[in-house]
C-alpha cells in the first residue's frame, strides 16, 4: 500500500507507516493536478491544513481509499465528494485540543497585560509601566462559543485562574458531563454576559459569520474576543468595524478568512488586535499526536480495504 504525506507530517508516524509495510511518499504544497499525479497508485492519503484536497480529486484517483486530516475539522477537504466516491475522510479530533487551549490562555494574557507594546516600548528604551496598566483573568467570566474538545479543555484552564465559564454549543443545548461549573446559557446570552469570549465552532454553512455584526453588537464594550477555531466563523468587516470604533475593546485571532493573511489587511492595521499565523495547533506534542493518530486511521482503513 502507498500513502501520501503532505505539509510536513511528525516523522515517527511516517515510521510508523513504514514498519506497517507502507510505501510513504512526502511533499508540500501540492494542488490540482500535480495532486493528483503524486496520488497516482496511491491508496492513503495525510494532510493538515495547507493542502486542499477538492472535489476534482477523488474520481481522478479511483485507487484512494482514505484521507485523514492530521488535525481538527476538515474544511480543507471535500467530504461529501470524497463520500461519494467511497472514500474514507477523517480527522484527528484528539491531538491539538490542549495546544489551542494553551494558546487561548497566552492571547489572553498578552491582551489584557499589554504584553506586546509593553516589550516592544522597552526595547525602545521607555520603561513607562503606568501606561500599560492590565486586567487579570481571576473573577471575570469567560464565555465560551462551542463546548466540544477545545472548548472543554479552555473550560478546564479557566477554573484554573478563578474564572466564571458561561458556554453555548450550537449543536447540543445540554451541558457537558463532568462541567457541572459551567452554566450553558443560549447563544445572545454568551455574547451579553462574557467579559472575554473565545470561539471554538468548526467552518460550515451554518457557522460561517456566526460572529457578525450582530453578534458583536451584544458584547460589552469593554470586552475582550479570541477566536482560535476558523477564520471563517468571524465576520472580518464587522470585527473590525466594532474595534476601530470603540465597540469593542480588543480582539485575538489565531485564524483568518484567508491564509496567509494579506500584509495589507485592515486588522492588521488596528493598534486593539493581536494576530498569529495559525499557532494554535503548531506545538511538538500536538504534531505527534496528530501524526500518530492519523497514521493509525490510514493504516485501521487500509487493513480492511
Amino acid at each position: 500500500m502507498k500513502v501520501l504525506a503532505c505539509d510536513g507530517i511528525d516523522s515517527d508516524a511516517l515510521d510508523r507507516l513504514r514498519r506497517a509495510g507502507c510505501e510513504v511518499a512526502e511533499a508540500k504544497g501540492l494542488r490540482g493536478e500535480a495532486l493528483i499525479a503524486a496520488l497516482r497508485d496511491t491508496q492513503g492519503l495525510i494532510v493538515r491544513g495547507a493542502t486542499k484536497v477538492t472535489a476534482e480529486i477523488f474520481p481522478a484517483c479511483p485507487q484512494l481509499k482514505v484521507v485523514v486530516r492530521a488535525g481538527t475539522g476538515i474544511d480543507n477537504i471535500d467530504a461529501v465528494a470524497g463520500e461519494a466516491a467511497g472514500v474514507i475522510v477523517s480527522n484527528t479530533p484528539n491531538a491539538n485540543s490542549v495546544s489551542v487551549a494553551e494558546l487561548v490562555f497566552a492571547m489572553l494574557l498578552t491582551l489584557e497585560r499589554h504584553v506586546v507594546p509593553a516589550s516592544s516600548d522597552l526595547r525602545k528604551g521607555v520603561w513607562e509601566k503606568s501606561k500599560y496598566m492590565g486586567r487579570e483573568l481571576s473573577g471575570r467570566t469567560l464565555g465560551i462559543l462551542g463546548f466540544g474538545r477545545i472548548g472543554r479543555e479552555v473550560a478546564t484552564r479557566a477554573r484554573a485562574f478563578d474564572m466564571t465559564v458561561v458556554a453555548h454549543d450550537p449543536r447540543h443545548r445540554a451541558g457537558a458531563e463532568g462541567f457541572d461549573w459551567v452554566r450553558a446559557v443560549d447563544r445572545d446570552e454568551v455574547f451579553r454576559v462574557a467579559d472575554l469570549l473565545t470561539v471554538h465552532v468548526p467552518l460550515s454553512d451554518d457557522t460561517r459569520h456566526l460572529v457578525g455584526a450582530r453578534a458583536l453588537g451584544l458584547l460589552r464594550s469593554d470586552a475582550v474576543l479570541v477566536n482560535a477555531s476558523r477564520g471563517g466563523v468571524v465576520d472580518e468587516s464587522a470585527l473590525f468595524d466594532a474595534l476601530a470604533t470603540g465597540q469593542l475593546r480588543a480582539a485575538a485571532s489565531d485564524v483568518f478568512e484567508q491564509e496567509p493573511v494579506p500584509a495589507d489587511h485592515p486588522l492588521l492595521r488596528l493598534p486593539n488586535f493581536l494576530a498569529l499565523p495559525h499557532l494554535g495547533a503548531s506545538t511538538l506534542e500536538a504534531q505527534r499526536r496528530a501524526g500518530r493518530e492519523a497514521a493509525e486511521r490510514v493504516l485501521e482503513v487500509l487493513a480492511r480495504a
